[in-house]
Parts: structure tokens; C-alpha cells; sequence
């Protein structure tokens, strides 16, 4: 009896080797875990408040063009191709469920909006002026708001 609870003894000391092995094992996973979400959370907010602040930047371009178009009182043919271009870069950012980051068409609707807001040929010095100016805050903007 007495060789049997040296053993059990001889074992315990043996195996805490690799019970506290497992045991180191599975607190570093939660806390690894746990360290993930948080990085991961921070992440995604970041990355979602860069794609929001530039759709919001692509609807306000649009709408005050389309305002200052509107203004003008000009029914040529360019203001007519400014308008429609105008028009597709709303409907791409109103027809995009843009909460839902699980979408497919999310990245693919982001470029399209990028291309849309490149598009216009400015004619008027003024015109192009004020795109260019719009250009410049925009990455003042995002320079000061979103560098780590």
C-alpha cells in the first residue's frame, strides 16, 4: 500500500509538467481570443469609417454639383452628361445596402463610385477648379482623420 502512494505521488509529480503545459495552453488561446476581437474590432471600425467617410464624400459631391448645375440655367449638351453622370453616382451609392459588409457587391460597388467621381470633364476653369478643390479636401480629410 505504501508503494502504491508513492507512486500516485512520483505520478502527480511527473505529469504537472504537462498538465500545466495544457492548462498554459488553454489560458493563452482565451486570452489570445479575446485579444483578437478586440484588434478586430478596432480594425473593422477604422476600416468602416474610412469607406463611410468617402461614400458620404461621393454623395455630397454629387448633390452639390447637381445643385450648381442646377443653378446655371444651362440646357447644352455637357450639362446633360454631367447630370446623368451625376445621376449614376447617386443610384450606385443609394442601390448599395452599405451596412451590410458581408455583401459581395460592396467592394465592387466602392469602385464603381471611385470611377463615377473621376468621370466628369469639367469644362469651365471654375468647374475644374472646384473639382480639384474637392479632391484636396477630401485627402486632408482622410490624412488627418484616419493616419495611425
Amino acid at each position: 500500500m505504501a508503494a502504491a502512494q508513492e507512486d500516485d505521488m512520483f505520478d502527480s509529480i511527473v505529469m504537472a509538467e504537462e498538465r500545466f503545459h495544457g492548462e498554459g495552453y488553454d489560458e493563452g488561446y482565451s486570452e489570445g481570443v479575446h485579444a483578437g476581437l478586440i484588434e478586430g474590432h478596432e480594425y473593422g471600425a477604422m476600416n468602416g469609417a474610412k469607406i463611410g467617410s468617402e461614400i458620404g464624400f461621393y454623395l455630397g459631391f454629387a448633390l452639390t454639383w447637381r445643385s450648381i448645375l442646377h443653378s446655371q440655367n444651362n440646357e447644352d449638351d455637357k450639362l446633360s452628361k454631367k447630370l446623368k453622370v451625376l445621376d449614376s453616382l447617386e443610384g450606385i451609392i443609394k442601390e448599395c445596402p452599405w451596412e451590410d459588409a458581408t455583401n459581395d457587391k460592396l467592394q465592387e460597388n466602392l469602385d464603381k463610385a471611385r470611377g463615377k467621381f473621376k468621370q466628369p470633364q469639367w469644362t469651365s476653369q471654375k468647374e475644374a477648379a472646384a473639382s480639384r478643390r474637392c479632391l484636396e479636401l477630401k485627402h486632408a480629410v482622410w490624412k488627418n482623420c484616419f493616419e495611425m
